[in-house]
């Protein structure tokens, strides 16, 4: 009997129009990463278990693909690209420019529960700055992923921003024990999520009643300059953390992007490996689907796998979960043509010359194919229009004659074969 066909939970496969539509989006994203000067980088899906827990922290660490390779080894595939890409800098330090911009685009794997816009398969996309610690690298990253969501087509986001420091400083100026600091990042971080009551309620029984009653004080202050004002003032008054956020601020004003940033001190990032400024990126329609794209300042990462310190701030857009919410905001994603011109196959003896037609019509700049087989021209009509290929192209009885043909109208016109790139553009709107 043969194999029942079936996929992993939480995986995926695409067909063309929606693998078209993704290769789209993605073309999108790294031609900004490109003009903002960061460069491609590749790391292994596999690493040393040690190497990826050695900075995941809480339910990452549980959701961690992880096993024993063939040779006894304790591996385990990455969950993110900032540890991997932490490790990379700590081996390649000696062959690269300081400060570094990198990219990198591929999939990662968490072993979490799916749902909507959330598979244990999925495409990151990051940006990093490493070897500067400044208002100015902190701006421009997010100035980066907010030129990236618009140019795949994310409407109405808006970036919440706090500093790890920030909140730290209030909880040890409440007398907070810092053993204790950990587990009411994590709660905070899920306050978006489960509401400012139950998350009032939780807080209290970590921290009691009345430090959990200053921490939502804290917590209600959003907006911009006056709200990090008087955040700074709960946790004790003004200090380099609050400074930074108001020098990123004025950062992003200047250029433009004021609109985009929102102090928001809930957020404060589950992964243990931030330090510094941190922030997530919601579409104000959708607030439901969760963060979109985030990222923060890791000053001490790359130092668990180097000597060297090296401060480091980044980004990843949630690729997969970005795609769901504009496929919900749009109503559905648009087929995308897979093809300008399909050559028709008419004569088997004329294979040749209808390969020489196609090679031709490609050096113009359209993407083209031939139908393989000699079947009815009512059967390959049918699969030009399920491809999404809107022209097709026959040889005439005299083979300086072409006949073009418009699938969504069927029109046909003769066109003279040294015209017909221009025939082509003008029936696909681009003369």
């Amino acid at each position: 009997m043969p194999i029942e066909p079936k996929l992993l939970k939480g995986f995926r496969d695409f067909l063309p129009d929606q693998a078209s539509a993704r290769r789209s989006a993605q073309r999108a994203i790294e031609s900004v990463f490109v003009r903002h000067g960061y460069a491609p980088i590749d790391t292994p899906v596999l690493e040393y278990a040690e190497i990826l827990l050695s900075k995941g922290g809480g339910e990452t660490d549980k959701q961690v693909y992880r096993f024993a390779d063939q040779g006894g080894r304790d591996v385990a595939m990455r969950f993110d690209l900032t540890v991997p890409f932490a490790r990379y800098m700590a081996q390649h330090q000696a062959e690269l420019y300081i400060p570094f911009r990198r990219y990198h685009m591929a999939k990662v794997f968490r072993g979490e529960k799916p749902q909507r816009g959330r598979y244990r398969e999925f495409m990151q996309c990051d940006v990093d700055m490493v070897g500067s610690d400044s208002a100015s690298a902190d701006a421009e990253i997010m100035m980066v992923m907010a030129d990236a969501l618009q140019a795949a087509g994310a409407p109405g986001v808006r970036m919440h921003l706090s500093h790890r420091g920030l909140t730290n400083r209030l909880l040890g100026h409440i007398g907070l024990d810092p053993d204790a600091a950990a587990a009411v990042l994590r709660e905070i971080d899920k306050r978006r999520k489960i509401g400012p009551e139950r998350s009032a309620a939780a807080l209290t029984e970590l921290v009691g009643a009345d430090r959990a009653a200053q921490i939502a004080a804290f917590l209600d202050c959003s907006g911009g300059a006056d709200a990090i004002a008087s955040a700074a003032a709960l946790a004790g008054g003004p200090d380099h953390d609050s400074q930074r956020l108001q020098q990123v601020f004025a950062i992003l004003q200047a250029a433009g992007y004021a609109d985009w940033a929102l102090f928001d001190p809930t957020i404060t990032r589950g992964l243990d490996y931030y330090t510094g400024l941190v922030f997530e990126t919601f579409i104000q329609d959708l607030e439901s689907i969760g963060s979109i794209c985030s990222g923060g300042r890791y000053d001490d990462l790359v130092a668990t796998f180097s000597k060297q310190s090296m401060s480091g701030i980044g980004a990843s857009i949630g690729f997969d979960r970005l795609l769901a919410a504009i496929d919900e905001l749009q109503g559905g994603a648009q087929a995308r043509s897979a093809g300008d011109v399909l050559v028709l196959h008419t004569d088997p003896g004329l294979v040749p010359e209808y390969h020489r037609l196609a090679t031709e019509i490609r050096s113009a700049g359209f993407c083209t194919e031939v139908y393989p087989d000699a079947k009815k021209l009512a059967a390959q009509y049918g699969y030009a229009e399920r491809k999404g290929i809107p022209l097709t192209v026959a040889l005439d009885r005299s083979p300086d004659t072409l006949q073009l043909r418009t699938l969504a109208d069927r029109t046909q016109i003769a066109v003279a074969r040294a015209d017909i790139s221009g025939a082509i553009a003008a029936a696909l709107g681009r003369a």
